[in-house]
């Protein structure tokens, strides 16, 4: 074998520079997404040897317009956000805020109404304010909840998964209903921001299939199981990949396998490794061809990856099993409403280890203990005071005091 000097991309040195005829060759402006020479694809920043005037290339996600709201969009080359108009909060604007935020322990705080507040319990953290710890061994999901959330976990990125891998998991339906929607089993990949050529892995479930897609920049493979046995109480899924050949199998099917498109052979994602949901709101940001509507709604248990075929099965993150973070995951067949008593008609809703009261019309508060006032906006029916005077409770009905240069009963008349 020889080799015959360096490869340059965009451009070559100044002292190197050449002529021909009369033009000059000029330095490539633009991006290069992936370079591949032969078999072997080489990572443009990772293995160059040198450069000047080089930066990350992406598409403005805020070209996307995602901010809801009349939230306003700023973005650099590596991040963006949302900054969001004065009642509003959330990654993009898409929720109202939680003025008195009383969740502890790092929960997602959530306005059930303008008076109160539900919280997200974050990993290892249960009851109506997060404050009670709860040891997972077998963690559950409770798909997207009534707020928009989906539970989920995530762990370190998993190493070495560029060229070769293999996953083993099993899984638990919460019901038959849950198998036929879009829910999201697991997913790492580039970014997540819904751009076209992402690399990304995924696995999910459609219409009571198992779905397992991969990108590795050109092009996306796909592989949709036969319809699951809904009488079977545990199912068993185990996957891989080499280079761009990839296969499935479930419960006891045939394997299926895939080849993906294009030329390119290696998966170069940098994101966390997320379980049973996304940590975004929804899934809504993963990258085009990967989307699952919903979090997962059930159990997830005995995940374990290799990225050699020389190496043992090991469940991931740092240290093993342990993940970085989550949110609403309880453990598997336990009822955080077995601890929680709502007071007059109030019903528990539980989420993973979320867990809240639903009042009827007329109480709030944690526990539904406290009356809604005729004041309040949450009381039906509504008061009639315009907007700009104040209602006053009286011990039958109301006032409205009017504002300078109003009157009558509603201070409807200017």
């Amino acid at each position: 074998q020889m080799a015959f000097g360096s490869v340059f991309l965009g451009n070559v040195p100044v002292q190197e520079k050449v002529h021909r005829c009369a033009g000059q060759i000029r330095g490539y402006k633009g991006c290069v997404r992936d370079f591949q020479v032969n078999n072997k694809e080489l990572f443009i920043i990772d293995e160059a040897l040198g450069g000047r005037n080089v930066e990350n290339c992406n598409v403005p996600i805020c070209d996307y317009h995602p901010c809801h709201n009349g939230g306003t969009c700023t973005s650099d080359a590596e991040n963006w956000f949302c900054e969001c108009p004065k009642l509003y909060s959330g990654k993009l604007c898409q929720f109202a805020t939680c003025d008195e935020n009383p969740c502890g322990n790092g929960a997602t705080c959530f306005p059930k109404s303008k008076r109160d507040a539900v919280c997200l319990c974050p990993y290892g953290r249960s009851g109506i304010l997060c404050s009670d710890a709860l040891n997972i061994t077998q963690p559950s999901f409770s798909g997207t909840d009534v707020f928009g959330y989906t539970s989920f976990l995530a762990y370190s990125t998993i190493p070495d998964i560029t060229f070769y891998y293999e996953f083993r998991l099993k899984f638990q339906l919460a019901n038959h209903h849950s198998s036929l929607q879009n829910n999201l089993i697991f997913f790492t990949g580039q970014k997540g921001q819904g751009l076209d050529g992402d690399d990304f892995l995924v696995l999910g479930l459609h219409d009571g299939r198992v779905v397992y897609s991969y990108n590795l920049g050109s092009g996306t493979a796909t592989i949709v199981s036969k319809p699951l046995d809904l009488t079977l109480n545990i199912h068993v899924i185990h996957l891989g990949r080499y280079l761009q050949n990839g296969w499935l199998k479930v419960d006891d099917q045939k394997n299926k396998t895939v080849s993906s498109p294009g030329r390119l052979v290696g998966l170069n994602v940098f994101s966390q490794f997320y379980l049973g949901g996304y940590l975004e709101y929804t899934p809504e940001l993963l990258p085009k061809g990967s989307r699952f509507k919903n979090g997962f709604q059930g159990c997830i248990f005995d995940v374990q990856v290799r990225t050699s075929m020389n190496q043992e099965f090991k469940s991931p993150g740092i240290p093993e099993g342990h993940p970085n973070s989550g949110r609403s995951v309880g453990q598997c067949k336990d009822s955080p409403c077995s601890l929680i008593k709502c007071r007059n008609g109030g019903k528990c809703v539980e989420g993973g280890s979320t867990v809240y009261c639903d009042c009827l019309t007329g109480w709030k508060g944690a526990f539904c203990t406290e009356t809604v006032s005729v004041c309040e906006p949450e009381h039906d029916p509504p008061h009639l005071c315009k907007q700009g005077s104040t209602c006053v409770p009286l011990p039958n009905g109301y006032t409205c005091h009017c504002p300078l240069g109003t009157t009558g009963t509603y201070c409807e008349r200017g």
